[in-house]
């Protein structure tokens, strides 16, 4: 068995209920691989709303949580508040949370920890900045974000990884095919010794980046990516385009890959 082709939606902050019920009337009545799992980002105050008119074959995820189950923390959610409204997922880590926000590697670990304990899948996001790029240490940055998400990682089936290069995101700029595939690679092997083989072989690593409907059928072709974390464009029609690119998708030839 091959890793379920997995495409994530992070509609940030924007929408409203008008907007967000029309997308939502969309990807219940568009034609969806069924071999795709689809989970789409709410912004937190819609996650009732979004949940309650999207379809039950199509996830919901919050777009961050704290990391203890109440208290006074104003502004914030737990994974109890998101779980009580029927969601099952969050995004964690996210370069907006990193970088805008200052979120810490431990922080985003501690929250990791915490959502899985209470019940929340979790797609942890991790990635470089140009100038890690440019200095050559993008593998340095992304094997300590996720070694700090890995440490805080009991079941693997629950986490999705989504190598997201900051540089590309939000700015028209996508990783080449070939960029992302060869990051991907190196996160695969980065898993196999540092977690197990088994898991390196069935975590699925999507790829996140200004992903549209033009680039999104090359980027399905690699080995490697398992998917995608769509921000833009997963507020209009082409989504749709984005979760069925994997049709062209050919199977892993690696013998271990089930």
């Amino acid at each position: 068995m091959s890793r379920k082709f997995f495409v994530g939606g992070n509609w940030k902050m924007n929408g409203d209920k008008k907007s967000l019920g029309e997308l939502i009337q969309t990807l219940n009545t568009a034609k969806l691989d069924a071999n795709v799992e689809v989970v789409c980002g709410s912004p937190a105050i819609y996650l009732d709303f979004v949940r309650s008119k999207m379809d039950a074959k199509l996830g919901v995820a919050a777009q961050n949580c704290y990391k203890v189950a109440k208290g006074a923390f104003t502004g914030e959610i737990s994974p109890a508040m998101i779980k009580d409204v029927g969601v099952n997922w969050v995004i964690l880590g996210h370069s907006e949370r990193r970088h805008v926000f200052g979120e810490s590697d431990e922080l985003i670990g501690q929250k990791t920890a915490h959502a899985l304990e209470n019940g929340l899948c979790v797609i942890a996001c991790i990635g470089e900045k140009l100038d890690e790029r440019e200095a050559g240490i993008t593998e340095k940055v992304v094997f300590a974000q996720t070694k700090v998400i890995a440490d805080n990682v009991k079941d693997w089936s629950k986490v999705v990884l989504a190598y997201e290069p900051v540089w590309a995101i939000g700015t028209g700029k996508t990783a080449s095919p070939a960029q992302a595939q060869e990051v991907h690679d190196k996160l695969r092997a980065w898993v196999k010794t540092n977690v197990s083989e088994a898991v390196a072989n069935s975590v699925r690593i999507i790829y996140g980046g200004s992903v549209t409907g033009s680039t999104c059928k090359e980027l399905a072709s690699q080995k490697d990516v398992d998917g995608f974390l769509v921000g833009g464009a997963s507020l209009k029609a082409e989504f749709v385009e984005i979760i069925n690119a994997n049709h062209l998708k050919p199977p892993s030839p690696h013998p271990l890959y089930y």
